[in-house]
């Protein structure tokens, strides 16, 4: 007679170090953290599908379908559709408030974001999932989360025009060095560095609160160029923060 054991098989493993806690209300004296590799453009998907899942087709044929496939979704929620794909979800919502019935949309007011919502089977795909952490990660300076505060949103979207709010440790900007500053960087495109311009409303070892820059619509990281180390001190060099996260601009 065959015994069934009730064991939960793990498929993936996720790589996180634990960073010390800085996090407004959160108790605890570590949060973990991915250990987040490059993000993964639709074409290295498409070539771990051929070569790791299997499929026969041909390649560049798929890339081409994919964009369609993703282009399509994105006019789809634009005419204010949800799009189900099964593993997640994506909705259109409006942001801002109305004082009465005869008030006008305003773009700038009212703003259109996009939200994302992870379904049950990729939900269940979580019990498969091993977290290995690999230590405390070196903490001369990072940046736990950003705050897109028009949203609320947590690492994941960002508001041209609105405020941000970083989180971390010694994040402080700080130096005579002429790089020393907040940056958006574009995803795709190292290169293109974007740096927050104004005054910053909160400037502190572990928050920095300030407004974001005219970003073009795409993905987005943010990073804390410092020469910030404790108290009045700088060190020599500046250094760098950058937070794993992508971040969408619609």
């Amino acid at each position: 007679m065959a015994i069934i054991n009730n064991v939960t098989e793990t498929l993936h493993r996720i790589r996180a170090k634990l960073y010390p806690n800085y996090l407004h209300g959160v108790d605890g004296a570590f949060i973990a953290r991915t250990d987040d590799e490059a993000s993964l453009t639709i074409e290295q998907v498409c070539a771990a599908l051929k070569n790791r899942g299997g499929f026969t087709g041909n390649y560049q044929d798929l890339v081409e379908y994919v964009r369609q496939f993703f282009d399509e979704a994105a006019y789809q929620l634009c005419d204010g559709f949800s799009v189900n794909t099964g593993y997640y979800s994506l909705h259109p919502r409006i942001g801002g408030v109305w004082q009465n019935e005869m008030e006008h949309y305003d773009p700038v007011k009212h703003p259109v974001r996009f939200s994302f919502r992870a379904l049950k089977p990729l939900r269940d795909l979580a019990s498969h999932i091993e977290v290995l952490i690999e230590g405390v990660a070196e903490t001369s300076g990072f940046i736990a989360e950003i705050t897109d505060v028009t949203t609320e949103a947590v690492n994941e979207t960002l508001t041209p025009g609105g405020m941000f709010a970083l989180a971390g440790h010694k994040i402080k900007i700080a130096g005579d060095s002429a790089d020393c500053g907040v940056y958006f960087v574009n995803a795709a495109n190292a290169t293109e560095r974007i740096q927050v311009t104004g005054h910053l409303a909160d400037n502190t070892a572990s928050r920095i609160v300030g407004i974001i820059p005219a970003l073009a619509a795409g993905q987005w990281q943010v990073e804390v160029v410092t020469q910030f180390s404790s108290g009045s001190f700088v060190v020599k060099e500046p250094r760098t923060a950058r937070l794993a996260a992508v971040l969408s601009v619609a």
